[in-house]
């Protein structure tokens, strides 16, 4: 497309917004078009009631009001730690195993729009009713997206019934069930619903087919080059009655908002047809890779234009990043070589099961990412997409599988249904940066040829992990890509390919073998937090107050003292924790640090010193554990002083802790809103200390937890011994939902016999207008790169070229900018401006600074742009000078017009200077700049309406100004 096209569509584009966002009232970011795409978030305004499968509630006039008024998330049934006492079996007969209706009114605005409504998850079959009429069902399975097109069931401009019955009864052919699994298939209408509209063309949901909605991929990201190629496809429907004339505008973004790439494509789409658009373009200027260190992520924002108009949108994020498993390296992250470490995760939290808002998704991988593991795995089904978000903004990599444990049923609806929640999963998640491997089988079971080959189809651009496990079937990756084993004891392997434990122990006898074997790749750990299960066999399967399983952290998100250790090894920060309290009857601590040795004092006197410890358990651990034995007890201070090698200290203290005297609450807002939607939870820890701030971890009371303000504790509104609350490690911990009025909300926790502790922490509103809360302004500035030269000059690709003549004057019409000229001369009357035709420099840019001008001026150069709109610009010079065997500049002015350009001295060092700014630039010279940057400098100039602009060069010695190319943008404006 050329610039001059490409002018008129941004301002028709710019010009389409502004009369839409008058007509509508609506305020976007800047750039940010309008459209008549919305999607509203339905959380809001439930009735819900319990059980009645065969009742008729679906009726539009069906008095609801005696039903509890309800916010989504929602489970069909708080749960107490202990499952509610319910002795069921693995495969789930009893426990949650019922159904829920929910119904609210929804009011559609007039129009020709298409109405959806979009479903993230439901539990697991779900019935849609409006006005009184069956829509449809899905049952497919609770763990996956689904929409309904409610257009023809809906009376426009007036308000709606919509009815859902939603269904978790055990069924024989939606996976996981019929089960066995050793985790809890929670209930409810668990996950965020919407309300989307759309322009009858318009932009699909990715999980309709194989080629709805957005697809993009990277067919090459070169970490040593600096460049990438993009490819996106995007499937645009035309639902109309007639022919409609669509272009698709795909913008790249920075991080800052600029367009880096745009691409646009034409096509007429016959009515009620559906065409795919495949665009490709690279980057080669200043890409930023995505990474577990630096997630940098771009924005696709894909834009449908029907006549001028811009009528609907989507945006993906997008992160640049090659990855491949190396049969020698393990795994690579462009081009390094990364451990692999990290944890399995249920997405289950106390009391309300699944239906978890976003905002604790988040913190869950806020809480991966200060402990630094670096990947997740979504055992055993996919997750929310709040927790895909997160891991993209926050560098963590995903293993991602299909909803399933051990067995496979014989039922071929069964495996429709798995085989489309695989398909649905990946089109759902296919866009995330950090999603890299899907399950390619059945967890424990290994690979399955059905499961690999399906994925492959939606997406061969991710590695496929086998799911295998040490006690059967065969001990290799068979047809996936990776070699995914449960090693939790001795296995088989042979080593002619990797290992990955995609479940294994924790801890750092279980990391060091994987930290010292080239080819084992990583360890995800079992699990990130305590999780419910009716596995009969674990230690706390009969416990009466908790039966919660395993964790790094407590169900509640506690780290246990022991996962500090992770902080240690994979940590970039000082570090030192003891995990063990100082009490009688301890004879030996252990210290976690980074540091290379530390002083262990009691009472202020070394009792010992240490290095890490050398037992071969630990091999191939950057930070072993630091052993302290044969200690005799005393009571007091007991202090880790960790020595760096940068001479560097830091100490950790433990206490022996005294009477209880007091609590602390602690509220974990950190990175965080709490946003009063009716849903959103925030996690309080009350921790019980004695008069010197000692955590007492053996407290034995509850403490009680009350609110004041707009919000409420879980569980004090069923029996659930939830409140008051038990203590583990010495802290009480309790879930804050947020009510519905934002505000100042007072958290209060006390127990008998202590001093109580209270926290005030303010609710923000909540935007139920996703557009509205989503959208980030679009800077789609107009480029012009231009190359200069004499008329031999070799043109740089993607580049307007200037062909100068040295009888000629130096005036130049920009492209792309209509009246708008760039003219050049010297400052002073005698002044010469050479041009330099083909020059052989190698370098990345080396057809631009291979050739261009050179002014011969003792006052400098001056360049003037006439006929430029009002407002501010950058321009961006490169000067470079080819190598000269002069060495002092002759007098002779007239000799200069004849003496061979590249003989002519050169200033070193330049100055630019406009109204707004200065910058200076080294000049670089040479033939090879291979491994050397050029000589660039960008400055920023205004220009007022009707005037030109001059920007000035110059030099100190008197000498030669080079300049080869420059690139003009519009830009901020100068206050921005």
């Amino acid at each position: 497309m050329n610039t001059i096209i490409r002018y008129k569509t941004l301002l028709l584009l710019l010009l389409s917004s502004c009369l839409s966002i008058m007509a509508l009232g609506q305020t976007l970011p800047e750039g940010f078009p309008s459209t008549d795409r919305k999607k509203d978030n339905l959380n809001q305004g439930w009735k819900f009631h319990l059980g009645d499968p065969d009742a008729s509630f679906y009726e539009q006039d069906f008095d609801d009001a005696s039903w509890t008024a309800v916010s989504l998330p929602h489970t069909l049934e708080l749960t107490s730690l202990a499952l509610d006492g319910l002795q069921d079996e693995k495969t789930q007969l009893k426990f949650h195993r019922n159904v829920g209706w929910y119904r609210r009114s929804l009011s559609v605005p007039s129009g020709n729009q298409k109405v959806f409504l979009e479903f993230e998850g439901a539990h697991q079959v779900t019935d849609l009713w409006v006005n009184g009429k069956k829509v449809g069902r899905n049952q497919i399975g609770g763990y996956t997206p689904f929409d309904f097109d409610i257009t023809d069931y809906v009376n426009k401009g007036e308000d709606n019934q919509i009815t859902l019955l939603v269904d978790n009864r055990r069924s024989e052919v939606v996976p996981p069930d019929p089960g066995p699994f050793d985790y809890v298939k929670f209930s409810g209408l668990y996950r965020d619903v919407y309300l989307v509209q759309t322009h009858p063309v318009h932009i699909g949901f990715n999980w309709e087919s194989i080629s709805s909605g957005v697809t993009i991929t990277t067919p090459t990201v070169d970490p040593i080059n600096k460049n990438a190629t993009i490819n996106i496809k995007t499937s645009v429907k035309n639902e109309q009655e007639n022919t409609a004339d669509v272009e698709l505008l795909t913008r790249i973004i920075d991080d800052k908002g600029l367009v880096v790439l745009r691409l646009t494509q034409t096509q007429r789409i016959e009515a009620k047809q559906e065409f795919q658009f495949n665009q490709i373009g690279s980057l080669e200027d200043q890409v930023h890779l995505w990474s577990v260190e630096d997630p940098y992520l771009y924005r696709v924002h894909s834009t449908v234009i029907v006549d001028g108009k811009a009528v609907d949108f989507t945006e993906n994020n997008l992160g640049l990043r090659k990855f491949e498993l190396d049969p020698v390296r393990g795994f690579l992250l462009n081009g390094k070589p990364i451990k692999l470490l990290g944890f399995n995760r249920h997405q289950q939290y106390p009391y309300i099961g699944d239906a978890v808002p976003n905002s604790l998704h988040y913190k869950d991988m806020l809480q991966f990412k200060e402990f630094g593991f670096n990947i997740m795995r979504t055992a055993h089904y996919p997750q929310d997409d709040a927790i895909l978000e997160a891991c993209d903004r926050l560098g963590i990599l995903v293993y991602e599988e299909a909803p399933s444990w051990i067995d496979m049923s014989t039922d071929p609806q069964w495996w429709q249904n798995f085989e489309q929640a695989a398909r649905t999963m990946v089109r759902n998640h296919r866009n995330h940066p950090s999603v890299v491997i899907w399950g390619g089988g059945i967890n424990h079971r290994g690979y399955v040829p059905r499961v690999h080959n399906t994925v492959k189809q939606e997406d061969p651009t991710r590695l496929t992990a086998s799911q295998g496990a040490r006690w059967t079937g065969w001990q290799t990756s068979g047809l996936t890509d990776i070699n995914a084993n449960m090693l939790y004891g001795p296995f088989i392997w042979d080593r002619s390919e990797p290992m990955f434990a995609m479940e294994g122990r924790e801890g750092p006898e279980a990391v060091a073998p994987f930290m010292a074997d080239s080819l084992m790749t990583g360890l995800i750990a079992w699990t990130a937090h305590a999780y419910y299960t009716f596995h009969p066999t674990h230690d706390k399967a009969s416990d009466p107050i908790d039966r919660t399983r395993s964790g790094a952290m407590t169900i509640f998100r506690y780290p246990r003292p022991e996962t500090q250790w992770y902080k240690a090894e994979l940590g970039k920060e000082p570090f030192v924790y003891i995990p063990q309290d100082w009490v009688p009857g301890r004879d030996s601590i252990t210290v976690f640090s980074n540091a290379a040795e530390v002083r262990l004092l009691l009472n202020g006197k070394e009792i010992g010193r240490e290095k890490p410890s050398r037992d071969s358990v630990y091999y191939g651990l950057k930070h072993a554990p630091f052993l302290f034995d044969q200690l005799k007890y005393e009571a007091g201070v007991l202090e880790a002083k960790a020595i760096f090698s940068s001479g560097e200290t830091l100490t950790f203290t433990r206490r022996t802790p005294e009477k209880p005297e007091r609590i602390v609450l602690e509220l974990d807002t950190a990175g965080r809103d709490f946003t009063a939607d009716g849903s959103d939870i925030l996690m309080a820890y009350a921790k019980v200390l004695d008069k010197n701030g000692t955590v007492v971890r053996g407290y034995e009371g509850k403490v009680t937890f009350s609110t004041q303000g707009e919000a409420t504790v879980i569980g004090d509104e069923k029996d659930i011994n939830a409140n008051p609350m038990f203590t583990e490690y010495g802290v009480a911990p309790a879930l804050i939902r947020a009510g519905l009025q934002p505000g100042t909300v007072t958290v209060t926790a006390s127990a008998k016999g202590l001093k109580s502790s209270s926290v005030q922490v303010q609710t923000v509103p909540f935007q139920s207008d996703r557009v509205k809360a989503e959208a980030q302004p679009i800077y789609d500035f107009l480029n012009t790169r231009v190359d200069l030269g004499a008329k031999d000059q070799l043109v740089q690709f993607g580049w307007e070229h200037w062909e100068g003549d040295e009888d000629q004057e130096a005036l130049y019409e920009l492209p792309g900018r209509p009246g708008a000229s760039l003219k050049v001369n010297t400052l002073g009357e005698d002044g010469i401006i050479r041009w330099l035709g083909e020059m052989n420099v190698i370098g990345k840019y080396g057809f631009v600074y291979g050739d261009g001008l050179l002014a011969i001026d003792d006052q400098g150069l001056e360049l003037t742009f006439t006929g430029l709109p009002a407002g501010t610009y950058k321009l961006s010079t490169w000067n470079h000078a080819p190598q000269s065997n002069s060495d002092e500049m002759d007098p002779n002015k007239e000799k200069l017009k004849s003496i061979r350009i590249l003989d002519i001295p050169y200033e070193a060092k330049l100055e630019l200077s406009s109204n707004l700014s200065t910058a200076e630039v080294v000049v670089s010279h040479g033939k090879n700049m291979q491994f050397d940057s050029p000589g660039t400098a960008s400055i920023l100039f205004s220009v007022e309406e009707g005037k030109s602009a001059v920007i000035r060069i110059s030099g100190s010695q008197g000498k030669g100004i080079w300049l080869n190319g420059f690139e003009l943008s519009d830009w901020f404006e100068a206050e921005h």
